[in-house]
């Protein structure tokens, strides 16, 4: 079967974009953040400002070239080309966070299952011990570690992973409507994953602040506090990102982007949203739980 010359045109068609100064001025603005951090930590006076002006130089890229991009793609210029890379680079990226949460749970894992039962072992095991007193049980927070009372799974816990797994449906629910051209029920489901995104994230300051001043559950609480904060700390952190992400995607759907042939934007963000779920389901079963 022979293909017209506009439909092989179409399909050997990528879309090249003019060369542009964001990527430099990015740079120079994650150049600033880092170096006024570094005069902030040793007391160094304009540090703040530093990192004030490198936060403001990522924000403006942030929104110029996003905007650029969103300009782009609806004025067709991205086709099946552009969509097949655009998919690959997100699985990728979401390939890295799997590693970068893998870690931690590593980290986890090793402390938990071989460093502290190793350590309180050790006079059964050789014959002496370096700290008689340490029991080697989890959680601890070390040999001469703070007091701490460790945070229990259920309460706000229980009730975050209620709002997060809530959440994983809404933003199906907007795929769906969107699939089926029914926008309300795509903006409705967007909104109710940024609100339900937003109540998490508030649940977990109110955590955080009960965990510092009534617990005594600190980063230097030990391996335990550590872990802790290590684990459920980046974990919101991506839950702030993700839930700035859907807002955006909101937005956009507010105006009218977004077709059910074409729309990898909302679908990115709808999967990163997924594998956080996933992240905060494991998190809660072997931080919080077990």
């Amino acid at each position: 079967m022979k293909t017209s010359p506009a439909h092989a045109a179409q399909a050997e068609h990528y879309f090249v974009p003019q060369p542009s100064l964001y990527p430099v001025i990015l740079s120079a603005g994650m150049f600033l953040l880092a170096l006024g951090f570094i005069q902030l930590i040793n007391n160094f006076g304009p540090g703040k400002w530093v990192m004030f002006s490198g936060t403001a130089v990522i924000l403006y890229v942030l929104f110029g070239w996003f905007g650029k991009v969103i300009g782009e793609s609806q004025s067709g210029a991205y086709r099946d080309w552009e969509d097949r890379s655009f998919r690959y680079g997100m699985i990728w990226f979401i390939a890295t966070e799997v590693m970068f949460f893998a870690a931690f749970f590593g980290a986890l894992f090793y402390v938990r299952v071989i460093s502290v039962p190793t350590l309180g072992g050790m006079e059964g095991a050789h014959g002496f011990s370096l700290w008689p007193e340490f029991a080697g049980t989890w959680p601890t927070s070390g040999p001469k570690g703070a007091t701490f009372t460790p945070m229990g799974a259920w309460g706000i816990p229980a009730l975050n992973t209620a709002l997060l797994l809530s959440s994983g449906a809404t933003v199906t629910w907007a795929h769906w409507g969107l699939l089926r051209n029914q926008r309300s029920h795509l903006v409705l489901g967007l909104a109710a994953t940024v609100l339900l995104g937003s109540v998490f994230l508030g649940f977990q300051a109110y955590e955080y602040h009960h965990a510092y001043n009534e617990l005594g559950l600190t980063m230097g609480a030990g391996a335990y506090g550590a872990t802790f904060f290590m684990l459920t700390g980046f974990h919101g952190f991506h839950v702030t990102l993700g839930t700035i992400m859907l807002a955006v995607i909101l937005l956009r759907s507010l105006s009218g982007h977004f077709s059910a042939e074409r729309h990898f934007a909302f679908e990115a963000v709808a999967w990163y949203w997924h594998f956080v779920d996933v992240v905060w389901l494991i998190l809660f079963v072997f931080v919080y739980w077990v």
